[in-house]
Protein backbone atom coordinates (compact mmCIF):
# COMPACT_ATOMS: atom_id res chain seq x y z
CA UNK A 1 0.00 0.00 0.00
CA UNK A 2 1.26 3.44 -0.51
CA UNK A 3 1.69 5.99 2.22
CA UNK A 4 2.11 9.69 2.25
CA UNK A 5 5.74 10.94 4.27
CA UNK A 6 7.42 13.88 3.48
CA UNK A 7 4.86 15.28 0.59
CA UNK A 8 5.57 11.36 -1.80
CA UNK A 9 3.74 8.83 -2.08
CA UNK A 10 6.05 5.90 -1.38
CA UNK A 11 5.62 2.31 -1.25
CA UNK A 12 8.48 -0.66 -1.09
CA UNK A 13 7.60 -3.99 -3.10
CA UNK A 14 9.11 -6.88 -2.39
CA UNK A 15 9.79 -10.01 -5.04
CA UNK A 16 11.69 -13.20 -5.12
CA UNK A 17 15.09 -12.16 -6.13
CA UNK A 18 16.69 -9.18 -8.11
CA UNK A 19 15.91 -9.79 -11.73
CA UNK A 20 12.06 -9.69 -10.50
CA UNK A 21 12.99 -6.53 -9.04
CA UNK A 22 14.94 -4.97 -11.93
CA UNK A 23 12.06 -6.85 -14.73
CA UNK A 24 9.11 -4.81 -12.62
CA UNK A 25 11.27 -1.30 -12.63
CA UNK A 26 12.03 -2.04 -15.98
CA UNK A 27 8.10 -2.34 -16.53
CA UNK A 28 7.13 0.59 -14.59
CA UNK A 29 10.35 2.71 -16.57
CA UNK A 30 8.22 2.34 -19.76
CA UNK A 31 5.27 3.30 -18.12
CA UNK A 32 6.88 6.41 -16.52
CA UNK A 33 7.76 7.04 -19.63
CA UNK A 34 5.20 7.78 -21.74
CA UNK A 35 3.60 9.63 -18.67
CA UNK A 36 6.15 11.72 -18.74
CA UNK A 37 6.38 11.54 -14.79
CA UNK A 38 9.16 9.86 -13.74
CA UNK A 39 10.13 8.34 -10.34
CA UNK A 40 12.45 8.47 -7.85
CA UNK A 41 13.45 4.67 -6.67
CA UNK A 42 16.07 2.34 -5.05
CA UNK A 43 16.51 -1.20 -5.52
CA UNK A 44 18.82 -3.33 -3.24
CA UNK A 45 18.70 -7.17 -4.28
CA UNK A 46 15.08 -7.85 -4.05
CA UNK A 47 13.14 -4.61 -2.71
CA UNK A 48 12.20 -1.50 -4.88
CA UNK A 49 11.44 1.22 -3.35
CA UNK A 50 9.39 3.84 -5.43
CA UNK A 51 8.89 7.56 -4.24
CA UNK A 52 6.25 9.59 -6.12
CA UNK A 53 5.94 13.37 -6.09
CA UNK A 54 5.74 16.05 -8.83
CA UNK A 55 8.57 18.60 -8.70
CA UNK A 56 7.33 21.25 -11.00
CA UNK A 57 4.16 21.30 -8.35
CA UNK A 58 6.52 21.98 -5.63
CA UNK A 59 7.61 18.64 -4.28
CA UNK A 60 3.81 17.49 -3.32
CA UNK A 61 1.74 14.96 -4.32
CA UNK A 62 -0.30 15.46 -7.59
CA UNK A 63 -3.25 13.93 -9.74
CA UNK A 64 -0.01 12.83 -11.59
CA UNK A 65 1.71 11.12 -8.33
CA UNK A 66 -1.44 9.13 -8.23
CA UNK A 67 -1.98 8.26 -11.89
CA UNK A 68 1.69 6.87 -11.93
CA UNK A 69 0.71 5.13 -8.76
CA UNK A 70 -2.32 3.31 -9.82
CA UNK A 71 -0.33 2.15 -12.98
CA UNK A 72 2.55 0.91 -11.32
CA UNK A 73 -0.65 -0.76 -9.34
CA UNK A 74 -1.91 -2.41 -12.26
CA UNK A 75 1.63 -4.14 -12.87
CA UNK A 76 1.91 -6.43 -10.05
Amino acid sequence: MWTNENNQLVRTFVFADFIQAFAFMTRVAFVAEKMNHHPEWTNVYNRVTIRLSTHDAGNVVTDRDRQLAAAIDKML
